[in-house]
């Protein structure tokens, strides 16, 4: 679901997980506006915003990736994530 603000670009909330494999930021207009990620916990909760999905695998993902191990360890926290498959599952699911 996209939210469309009177400020600022449109967001979508989305769990993390389920965007892995992602290298680009989904955009809408033809490609010209990025949206604004909110990327959730498995409980939901945002952990980020970005509207660089790969600058944010490549450089925040870590720290994100090192707390949710230690949060949610039943979840997948792949050490690459843009080539990693989206998943909704736990880990025993998978």
């Amino acid at each position: 679901k996209i939210t469309y603000q009177l400020e600022g670009p449109a967001k979508v909330s989305v769990r993390m997980q389920e965007v892995y494999g992602l290298t680009e930021t989904p955009k809408l207009c033809r490609g010209q506006l990025p949206l604004l990620m909110e990327l959730l916990s498995p409980a939901s909760r945002p952990l980020q915003l970005t509207q660089d999905l790969a600058h944010f695998w490549k450089n925040s993902y870590k720290e994100v990736q090192k707390e949710m191990k230690g949060r949610y360890p039943k979840h997948f926290w792949p050490d690459d994530p843009a080539t990693s498959p989206a998943t909704n599952k736990v880990k025993s699911r998978m």
